[in-house]
């Protein structure tokens, strides 16, 4: 692991100085996130708010969503300031160890939830994060705080303080119940008075045509996420920002949009095609969709005036890609399911795969552990390996562009070998780009530990012992990271979108930001990444957090008028080569000792990632620990 425990929190105070945020009263700050936003396709045309405030304020030209590229880790990265192997939030949906009462008793729930994530906190000592949010820390600053827009990763900035009385926390979920019991965070008097006011409904709509995903069948949505996103908007511009206004004192706000996201996972203008896949006119009324939201806040900041004490960081959490279903290896892709085009891998490919592999049974944890039959895939795509529901060989947490393998202990030992068959079983498959293994089993050939890419630090949830990355490949386009196809373990279709993967497609995420502590018309040409901006925000409030674990972001100083800008080295790992060939090899760059993944995989299998040189090519040694 890393030794970077005191680093980046020393450098926060090496860099305090730099920028007036750091006054006894700091400045407000918006964080907008528009969800699954590709770097390049914002542009004038496509995003014209967007590509004004990154214009006119910081472009960070090289950003990095942290990988596996979901939803739920990078919220955490941002929220805390912290890797995943701190957070435990290693992708969408993980292994907890015990059965989620909210998530229907399954041991692989999907975190976008606001009950099961409160379930996940309680088991874990009230905060499954173990780390102080952003939030959390400015609230008890006597910050005004508020987190508003889509369900999962809204409550992720503020998850231990349910009651509503001291953030405000509006998402999906908010005056919905269910066997008569809320859903969402609570409402306070004061919130409920002020969208009263506003003449907002204290119930968020649904998404309505947007959420339809289609089938193999039938194509899926053609509508943006348009009602939803305005009420969210409407929230934060006619309700929450009046309020803070008049409280007189800063806050801190995030607005996480849904778009471009929820559109390009399920639309319709690519049914069971790689083209245009997500590049279709649904996509780009999903990305006008989030610009428009964007500038309504601003607009809202500028009428309240407002606009001049208040800085605006935006992030999305990753990029995306086209879905493909094709493998020419996988035994699941040869099977009949109902409802998967003949010759495709179907949901829970990795599971099945794996369980005819290793000769062991397949159970559904999301359907009460019950046998997968011949001829079905598990529920969710998510399995439990072996006999025992209550204590399997191998689980494997099903998630879209890379999947997550545990490996429980049997008592106090590891099966070590169970591992490396493990491993042997994924290296016969095409749709497999890079193979990451917990520390703890050993080096194995082809791989890489998870050490390697900050995935394994302090988090108190259980650590996958293996981390699967899928294969990507470009469609064919000018420029591969616009077009990029990767094989994905999803109930979704062919054709529709996906992102998690490793690919540069899904780790270049859009950042830009703009305000009064920000440098004007600047183009950061240094890596960036979601775990920074937690850290930046951090810095600019002037917020004191003690950190538990070590694997922290830094603060993005070259972006802060007279900051520092440091110096960044471009590097390589590289595995010892499997018995068949096959390297995992991580291509990064490094700011003083933190590192920005920008690809991994096998070369030839990942979009962006670098064939090896002849001499790497040759190489036969551990080249894992050492730059290259």
């Amino acid at each position: 692991m890393r030794a970077l425990a005191a680093l980046p929190f020393s450098f926060i105070l090496a860099v305090s100085s730099a920028a007036s945020a750091q006054n006894a009263t700091p400045h407000n700050l918006i964080l907008f996130v528009p969800d699954g936003l590709r770097a390049l396709k914002v542009t004038p045309e496509t995003a014209p708010a967007m590509a004004e405030l990154r214009d006119k304020g910081i472009n960070f030209k090289n950003p990095h969503s942290l990988f596996p590229t979901f939803t739920m880790p990078n919220s955490s990265g941002m929220a805390t300031g912290h890797h995943l192997g701190d957070t435990g939030v290693y992708s969408n949906t993980i292994y907890t160890g015990y059965p989620v009462g909210a998530a229907g008793g399954s041991m692989t729930p999907f975190l976008e939830n606001d009950p099961v994530l409160g379930d996940v906190d309680d088991h874990f000592a009230g905060n499954y994060l173990d780390e102080e949010t952003i939030l959390a820390a400015a609230r008890r600053e006597g910050l005004s705080t508020a987190a508003i827009g889509k369900l999962g990763p809204i409550l992720m900035f503020d998850h231990t303080e349910r009651s509503g009385a001291k953030t405000i926390i509006i998402d999906d979920q908010t005056g919905a119940t269910k066997d008569d019991k809320a859903l969402g965070i609570p409402l306070s008097d004061e919130v409920k008075a002020a969208l009263t006011a506003a003449n907002l409904p204290l119930k968020a709509p649904g998404r309505g045509d947007n959420g339809k995903a289609g089938d193999a069948e039938k194509a899926g949505t053609t509508a943006a996420n348009v009602d939803q996103q305005k009420y969210f908007t409407d929230v934060v511009t006619k309700a929450v920002l009046p309020m803070f206004k008049a409280r007189n004192k800063p806050f801190v706000l995030v607005l996480w949009s849904r778009d471009p996201d929820g559109t390009q996972h399920n639309q319709g203008d690519s049914l069971g095609q790689l083209t245009p896949g997500i590049n279709g006119p649904t996509s780009l009324a999903a990305i006008k969709n989030a610009d428009d939201n964007l500038a309504q806040v601003r607009q809202a900041l500028k009428d309240l005036g407002l606009e001049s004490s208040t800085n605006i960081i935006v992030s999305a959490d990753h990029g995306f890609s086209t879905i493909s279903k094709e493998s020419k290896t996988s035994e699941a892709a040869k099977g009949d399911y109902k409802g998967v085009p003949k010759g495709q891998v179907p949901p829970g490919f990795v599971a099945l795969d794996l369980a005819k592999a290793l000769d062991l049974p397949l159970l559904d944890p999301d359907s009460k552990n019950e046998p997968v039959a011949a001829g079905t895939y598990p529920r969710l795509g998510n399995g439990l390996l072996g006999k025992d529901p209550a204590n399997p060989d191998v689980i494997v947490a099903a998630n879209g562009g890379s999947d997550l393998l545990y490996i429980p202990k049997q008592g106090k030992k590891l099966n070590k070998e169970l591992a490396r068959k493990v491993v042997a079983a994924l290296l016969k498959q095409d749709y497999v780009s890079g193979i990451f293994v917990h520390d703890e089993f050993g080096r194995i050939p082809g791989t890489l530990p998870l050490s390697a890419i900050d995935l394994r630090g302090a988090g108190v949830t259980p650590h996958p012992a293996i981390v699967i990355n899928f294969r990507s490949y470009s469609a064919g386009c000018d420029d591969p990271v616009l077009c990029a196809v990767t094989v994905c373990d999803t109930r979704l279709q062919q054709g529709q979108g996906m992102h998690g993967n490793f690919s540069r497609a899904d780790t270049m995420n859009f950042m830009a930001a703009i305000g009064p502590d920000f440098k004007s018309g600047y183009v950061d040409t240094l890596p960036a990444s979601n775990a920074d901006v937690g850290v930046t925000i951090a810095q600019m409030l002037g917020l004191r957090i003690t950190p538990i674990g070590g694997l922290t972001g830094r603060v993005l100083s070259e972006a802060l008028p007279n900051g520092i800008t440091p110096k960044v080295v471009t590097s390589k790992l590289i595995s010892k080569p499997s018995e068949g060939g096959l390297r995992t090899v991580v291509q990064y760059q490094r700011v003083i000792s933190q590192r920005y993944f920008d690809v991994a995989g096998f070369p030839g299998r990942t979009v962006g990632l670098e064939n090896l040189t002849s001499a790497e090519a040759k190489d036969k040694k551990h080249a894992d620990a050492s730059e290259r």
